[in-house]
């Protein structure tokens, strides 16, 4: 949504990503298909600190993809914090467990493989923060299925929800395009949550939980 100049500037006045995270990014744009799907250094920047501001005990995210916003959003867990990732693909398990395995939080993440309807079911405890970033067609479903599983005052972050400035164009009536366009009506409309969609990255909202 910015240029590529500006986004370079604002990483160089940003927090540094580790040394882990960065060996993750390259491999992934060298290896895996659409790495552009992969967080990146401003957004798990801002991953970590929101969760650094929380200080989750248990955190839930929707689409691991390479594992690099996993890493991000256990910096800031809570000591016996403990993260709860759901990825579909099960070629990626490889790489995400061996970046997990490196980190200093391997003990705190729970990779579970399948398809993330079915699996969230079988978590148990209520979280503190919610990242949904997986298929869009899901978006609505994964939001209803996790509303009640977030406390009062947590906060669920939602990606792509501005879709390559898709979300604007009347000719684009993509699956996609569509599903996004659908959360963000149905999301404007739920007078339970505090909403902020910000017109970073890919378009990243904000919900805060109020009741």
């Amino acid at each position: 949504m910015i240029t590529k100049e500006l986004e370079e500037y604002a990483a160089t006045h940003s927090t540094a990503e580790s040394e882990l995270l960065n060996q993750l990014w390259r491999e992934t744009y060298l290896k895996v298909l659409s790495p552009g799907m992969l967080s990146g250094h401003l957004q798990g920047r801002l991953l970590s600190m929101l969760s650094h501001l929380l200080h989750p005990k248990q955190i839930l995210e929707i689409g691991t993809f390479t594992g690099y916003s996993a890493l991000c959003l256990a910096e800031g867990l809570a000591k016996d914090g403990v993260l709860h990732t759901i990825e579909s693909n099960p070629e990626l398990v490889e790489i995400i467990t061996r970046y997990f395995k490196a980190s200093t939080y391997n003990n705190k993440i729970k990779l579970h493989i399948g398809k993330a309807l079915e699996v969230i079911p079988n978590i148990e405890g209520i979280f503190d923060l919610v990242f949904i970033d997986a298929d869009k067609e899901n978006y609505i479903n994964y939001y209803d299925m996790v509303f009640n599983k977030v406390k009062p005052g947590g906060l669920i972050l939602v990606d792509n929800t501005l879709w390559h400035g898709n979300v604007l164009k009347k000719s684009d009536k993509g699956k996609e395009t569509t599903a996004i366009r659908a959360f963000n009506a149905y999301l404007k409309n739920d007078e339970r949550v505090e909403k902020v969609l910000m017109p970073f990255r890919d378009g990243l909202t904000m919900i805060y939980k109020s009741r």
